[in-house]
């Protein structure tokens, strides 16, 4: 009868009971009582294959997306190593070296934390390890820092122009495609919110090396953590301010 029950229980967690052990269960109960029973429904009719013979809960829950924390914490996590790195060297040019080699890492990491958990990797972390490895491998090589001092600007600049050019090919743009799944909103606003961070990408690359030619290494680390997040953080508010108004507009006209 145990057999039988857990053939009929709805309930999803499978403890490794195979179909000839049921089987087996059951002819040995029809030999005692001597009662027939109908024949319950296979595990492997019901769930489409033969279940696993450990506990796990069946059928296998979907994925679940990162909380956004986490996800905050995989995408700054080798800017903040980088960070304490530089600041642990007294000496700023053993100490760019340093930071180089550990963000190098650290963003190899990102990627393959990214994909343990998704299973998939964001073609920004595949585009910002290409330009790390290149720049920073460069700064290694030639212990020259400015290669990994361009590097903002270079991955700013193609981010702009990668904005730039799905405003001319495709059927949607970048932020329409990136926000129209939770938005509505008129063309025109996608193509100005666009433009908006071509605008935005454009302007951190020359700051960046405005910075970079202007300042000290030391100056050019913090602001590298503090300034590039800081005003991007303020960009996105911004935007964020403009679609709720526009928001507000568009329930009102209607």
């Amino acid at each position: 009868q145990d057999g039988d029950r857990l053939s009929e229980q709805p309930a999803l967690r499978i403890t490794g009971v195979h179909d000839e052990e049921l089987a087996h269960a059951r002819i040995g109960e029809r030999r005692k009582t001597g009662r027939e029973y109908s024949r319950p429904v296979s595990p492997i009719s019901r769930f489409g294959r033969r279940p696993p013979a450990h506990p796990v809960d069946w059928p296998p829950a979907s994925p679940q997306a990162s909380p956004p924390r986490m996800k905050l914490l995989i995408d700054f996590f080798p800017i903040l190593l980088f960070f304490v790195t530089f600041k642990f060297f007294d000496d700023q040019q053993q100490g760019i070296l340093a930071a180089t080699a550990v963000i190098i890492v650290a963003t190899g990491v990102q990627v393959a934390i990214t994909w343990a958990m998704k299973r998939r990797v964001e073609r920004l972390h595949l585009i910002t390890l290409a330009l790390v490895v290149v720049f920073g491998g460069a700064t290694l090589l030639l212990e020259d820092e400015m290669f990994i001092k361009w590097k903002p600007s270079v991955v700013n600049w193609l981010f702009g122009l990668a904005f730039l050019g799905s405003h001319y090919f495709g059927e949607r743009n970048l932020v329409e495609r990136l926000m129209g799944s939770s938005l509505r909103l008129p063309s025109e606003v996608w193509a100005r919110l666009n433009f908006a961070w071509v605008l935005f990408f454009l302007a951190m690359g020359l700051l960046n090396l405005y910075v970079v030619y202007r300042f000290d290494t030391d100056t050019w680390v913090n602001f590298k953590l503090f300034g590039l997040m800081g005003l991007t953080l303020l960009f996105v508010l911004a935007q964020a301010l403009y679609l709720a108004r526009h928001m507000q507009e568009e329930r009102t006209g209607e």
